[in-house]
């Protein structure tokens, strides 16, 4: 499934939102920019993950080679 769209907009006390919208087009989740984009660094993606494990992997097998 591909990630939601977000668009952005202003509240009325001037903070910026994020908007995302279903397949109709009508508003399926509402947030404030400040509160989705501490969400969005939280959240690692599968690239980050699969270097990390790749890593691991790696220094695993170095490991084994010097005994």
């Amino acid at each position: 499934m591909a990630k939601a769209k977000r668009t952005t907009h202003r509240s009325s006390k001037g903070k910026k939102l994020y908007a995302v919208r279903d397949a109709s087009g009508r508003f399926k989740d509402i947030q404030t920019y400040e509160r989705a984009h501490r969400g969005d660094l939280a959240k690692k993606s599968k690239a980050e993950t699969g270097k990390r494990k790749s890593r691991k992997k790696a220094a695993r097998r170095k490991a084994a080679k010097k005994r």
